[in-house]
């Protein structure tokens, strides 16, 4: 058997930020069992995404950064499942720093000495609910290519970074008005000897939209933009409907950069936000310590944080290499002289103008035919994103496509009809007779009994679905529960979570059984439900747009072992 073949490595080291999840609670709600980087997307965990796509770029030096509750199961999932376990390359680090907590910012924890500790040269900082077909190889050659140039006309040896941006437009199926979106305000680069290549522009001013919204209560629907902006980048684009994916290429001052602003809460708007200013508002990069951070003075709080870090490469001259930009070239001056009667003294040297590096985007155009970038930081992205998996074919050339759609490990019924082209069925799986599964994924060991009606619906490992229900366009969390006709009767039934028991039936309405045991009155029916993990949804229920978990697991049942009388609706 021939030896897998990495690609060269470009030198970079990733840090994948593993956080709460908390547009995600109903499956996230107990992130010591089920943290949001282990949610399946397509059966494959969250966290695969991320890690795929920087094996694809060369780079395997991947720290995964998380708070303590989720490290352990993190860990277990990386030595055990095995879509992880067969990425090449070495297995990823997981960091669980102290001081990281739940509601920790993404730039408060790169100021943590563990994380500072860890960045030793340049680095890319990734979501782990990235998912992207982009060749990720492309973006970063544009990014370390595109450095040379650059600091030809700023004058500057420093690199710049770079952000990527995705519209939320466009997509049939995917795209959705309620998605997030950024505020990026961009100016063409200064167009050097030969092609440039095509997305890439340099960030001016950047905001989250809430923030602009803000901004314009405050001033009466209008945006204050400062004269030097307009001054220094004519030709200025404005876009309202990209959102910020998470992915950043940044240099190593960055990382010092971040440490002495402590202010700074968030990379995406504090760090990005006030680096795009500071290249173009006067003073603005000397308050922010940018000039002693590019001289390369460190403070004295930084020098233990950094302990054991390498020193930063000795600067050379990049415009010299540079294929696209002619060096200046450099032109000696006599120093100027006073008149005889001032001595031999000489004026001071002008002190010069800081260059601050440019931070640069990928803004990926709009269009269909676009490889897909998405953040899965919502319910309905996991959903949409898990189905457009679903729907590309083994032979796809897209590196998210899976090898079988229907798992042969897979038990189906007789006269059952899954619509194989846009369904993914995992492996040991158990689905009745005469059941219809359309646009569907159906995750490892999940049972579906007998006439079960499945249409655009997501269900996680280990879910059981009982004979007769219909669900549609329905997320079902981990060893989830939805009970059929044949079990009308099982009025107690639950499911044991660490011990405690769970057992309800939501928001919805439960329809009585008929005396005459009609079928059609007793069957669950599901439409766009989301269905909390180890959640038991009884026979009968009808349900619309709920969210089905449990309200409070510990006061439910009584100290007798009674339903609590008084929690009637036990879902929110």
């Amino acid at each position: 058997m021939p030896h897998a073949t990495h690609p060269p490595s470009p030198g970079l080291q990733a840090l994948v930020l593993c956080g709460p999840g908390l547009s995600l609670n109903t499956f996230t709600s107990t992130p010591s069992t089920l943290p949001k980087c282990l949610l399946p997307i397509a059966n494959r965990p969250m966290v695969w995404y991320p890690l795929d796509w920087c094996h694809r770029m060369g780079i395997y030096d991947i720290t995964l950064v998380t708070p303590a509750d989720a490290a352990p199961p993190l860990e277990a999932v990386l030595r055990s499942h095995p879509v992880l376990t067969s990425l090449s390359g070495p297995r990823p680090e997981v960091l669980a720093p102290k001081g990281l907590e739940m509601t920790s910012g993404t730039a408060e924890l790169l100021r943590l000495g563990e994380v500072q500790r860890v960045i030793k040269g340049d680095f890319v900082v990734l979501s782990c609910d990235f998912v992207s077909e982009v060749d990720g190889s492309r973006v970063l050659q544009q990014w370390m290519g595109l450095n040379p140039s650059l600091a030809a006309s700023s004058s500057s040896r420093r690199k710049g970074g770079l952000a990527v941006y995705y519209p939320t437009y466009g997509r049939e199926g995917i795209s959705s008005k309620k998605d997030e979106t950024d505020f990026v305000a961009t100016v063409p680069l200064p167009k050097p000897n030969v092609m440039l290549p095509m997305g890439i522009e340099e960030v001016v001013m950047v905001m989250p939209t809430d923030t602009l919204n803000d901004t314009l209560d405050e001033n009466k629907q209008a945006l204050p933009i400062r004269q030097t902006l307009l001054a220094k980048h004519g030709n200025v684009k404005i876009r309202t409907k990209h959102r910020d994916a998470h992915v950043y290429f940044l240099p190593l001052w960055v990382k010092e950069f971040v440490a002495r602003n402590e202010k700074f809460d968030s990379i995406s708007e504090d760090v990005l936000g006030w680096w795009a200013k500071a290249g173009w508002q006067a003073g603005l990069a000397a308050k922010l310590g940018m000039d002693e951070v590019l001289a390369g003075k460190r403070s004295t709080d930084d020098e233990g944080a950094n302990a054991g870090s390498v020193d930063e490469e000795e600067e050379v001259d990049a415009t010299a290499l540079s294929s696209t930009k002619s060096a200046p070239v450099a032109v000696r001056q006599s120093p100027q002289a006073f008149a005889t009667r001032v001595r031999t003294s000489t004026a001071p040297p002008p002190r010069p103008k800081l260059a601050v590096p440019p931070l640069l985007a990928y803004m990926q155009p709009a269009s269909p035919t676009q490889p897909l970038i998405r953040r899965i930081d919502t319910a309905p992205q996991l959903a949409s994103i898990s189905l457009h998996i679903a729907r590309l074919p083994p032979s796809d050339p897209s590196p998210l496509a899976h090898e079988h759609k229907i798992h042969p490990s897979a038990s189906i019924g007789q006269q059952t009809r899954i619509s194989q082209e846009d369904c993914l069925i995992a492996e040991n799986v158990t689905i009745g007779i005469r059941c219809n599964i359309k646009e569907s994924v159906v995750g490892p060991n999940c049972e579906i009994g007998s006439n079960v009606r499945l249409t655009k619906c997501v269900l996680m490992d280990g879910v059981v679905v009982g004979d007769g229900v219909q669900m549609v366009g329905c997320i079902a969390g981990k060893r989830a529960r939805v009970e059929g006709t044949s079990t009308t009767g099982a009025k107690g039934s639950e499911v044991e979570v660490d011990g405690a028991a769970v057992k309800g039936k939501g928001k919805g309405k439960q329809k009585a059984t008929s005396q005459s045991g009609g079928e059609e009155d007793d069957k669950t029916k599901l439409t766009e439900c989301e269905i909390a993990p180890f959640f038991v949804v009884e026979a009968g229920t009808e349900a619309k747009g709920e969210t089905m978990k449990a309200f409070d697991p510990e006061g439910e049942i009584g100290g007798d072992g009674e339903e609590d009388v008084g929690d009637e609706e036990d879902a929110e």
